[in-house]
């Protein structure tokens, strides 16, 4: 059991670490090529934090352990919300502007109904249906892409060369899988031992733990005062948790849904926490959310965990 502990510890912090220098790399080596700070924030910002969720619902579902896999992404989604945003509230007053709303979040609840009727529909996520959420990711880098082509680039020295920025992602591409396969093999041992579902398993310890990129960038975002980046992080990085975590590993192999009645519980919180975000921007006469709605959040949070424990 100890050598199990150290191996799910030491998958934690290789996930940690990896996504911290894929992120700081990757950013790096796009200033480098003048991509714009909106593409890098949406893509590169996005895609970095969510890698550890993608590999490890990838092991996952290898290992016949889809529970681990769709819960993973779920977790992960109520606690960026719920936990993630909640703390920068906490910590921080945050003006939501109309874009955030109109765009990303309508965006994201969009592919949530998606997400929500194939997962549903027929107890799987199928190829084709990963096929069709993948497509819906690439689309929406496009329309990035095109709808920054006119805005002002960052300008950035980058010191570091070429080679030792392409070395480190490729370092840390190495310790993400190496963590996602230590932190899922010791999951499913714990889960076996303690006698408790991969679902619940998936939905903490895991969705936890793939979730603290999330809350490192969220925050350091936050106390360097650049607020928009932190929501559109989190609405960000909920959306390539559907369109490209669960596209990609259904593509890999089908996602089964186990329990169904579970799944529709675990997506309504999903959903609630996200209508939290619209309600209060809805009622707020200036649409600056602070500290009440961040407890609000929290202490929601901290509820499901109950529940579900």
């Amino acid at each position: 059991m100890l050598i199990q502990l150290f191996f799910l510890i030491l998958g934690l912090i290789l996930l940690v670490f990896g996504s911290n220098y894929l992120l700081k790399s990757s950013v790096d080596l796009s200033l480098k090529y003048n991509i714009s700070k909106v593409v890098i924030g949406l893509t590169v910002v996005s895609i970095a934090t969510s890698a550890p969720e993608l590999l490890i619902s990838i092991s996952s579902v290898l290992k016949n352990s889809s529970d681990i896999a769709i819960s993973n992404v779920i977790g992960s989604n109520i606690a960026n919300f719920g936990l993630v945003l909640g703390l920068a509230l906490f910590f921080s007053k945050i003006k939501i502007s109309k874009n955030i709303i109109n765009q990303d979040w309508n965006f994201l609840m969009i592919v949530s109904v998606i997400f929500t009727f194939f997962a549903l529909s027929k107890s799987e996520v199928d190829r084709i249906e990963g096929g069709v959420l993948f497509s819906l990711l690439i689309l929406s880098l496009i329309y990035v892409f095109k709808k920054s082509k006119g805005d002002e680039n960052e300008k950035k020295i980058i010191y570091n060369s070429n080679s030792k920025l392409i070395l480190t992602i490729f370092v840390s591409s190495i310790m993400l899988y190496l963590g996602s396969e230590f932190f899922v093999e010791s999951s499913i041992y714990f889960a076996d031992y303690f006698g408790v579902s991969e679902r619940i398993i998936g939905l903490t310890i895991v969705a936890i733990g793939t979730s603290l990129p999330e809350v490192v960038t969220t925050l350091v975002a936050v106390f360097k005062k650049e607020l928009d980046i932190s929501v559109g992080n989190i609405i960000g990085s909920n959306i390539f948790n559907i369109l490209a975590v669960v596209g990609l590993t259904s593509i890999v192999k089908p996602l089964e849904i186990t329990n169904v009645e579970n799944l529709q519980f675990d997506l309504s919180v999903m959903f609630f926490v996200m209508l939290l975000l619209f309600l209060f921007y809805s009622l707020s006469k200036t649409k600056i959310l602070g500290r009440t709605n961040g407890i609000i959040l929290l202490v929601s949070f901290v509820m499901y965990y109950i529940i579900i424990l």
